[in-house]
């Protein structure tokens, strides 16, 4: 497993492929940035030099990853849920953020079921 900026990234994968594992480096920005370190996207993590893991971690240390980034989009919900709108009653509440359904649906989001009894006629 080879170590960038402080992450594990699989060996046996296409490079362009393991700097997703990388919390905040998606497929489309693993490819901007392998183009800045004029990386072939072929290449598999095992088969990169020294140099290239250098040029790939001080390109992505310009990025806002890993614990920079989780620790400024929970402010972000933080933030929301102090001032009291809408997105962030729904956040409090534990129900979908972004106007879906919730009557049916938003399982993930309100968990398991809770039945509610009724009363004899």
């Amino acid at each position: 497993m080879a170590r960038i900026n402080g992450v594990e990234i699989p060996n046996n994968k296409r490079v362009v492929i393991s700097l997703t594992y990388i919390y905040g480096i998606g497929l489309s920005m693993s490819k901007h940035v392998l183009d800045n370190c004029k990386i072939s996207e072929d290449i598999r993590v095992k088969d990169l030099t020294e140099e290239q893991s250098k040029r790939i971690s001080s390109e992505i240390s310009k990025i806002t990853t890993e614990g920079d980034l989780r620790r400024k989009v929970s402010l972000n919900i933080k933030r929301l849920m102090e001032i009291g709108c809408y997105r962030g009653i729904r956040h409090r509440k534990g129900l979908p953020v972004r106007g879906q359904s919730s009557k049916q649906n938003a399982r993930t989001r309100k968990g398991p079921r809770k039945t509610v009894a009724n009363k004899k006629k």
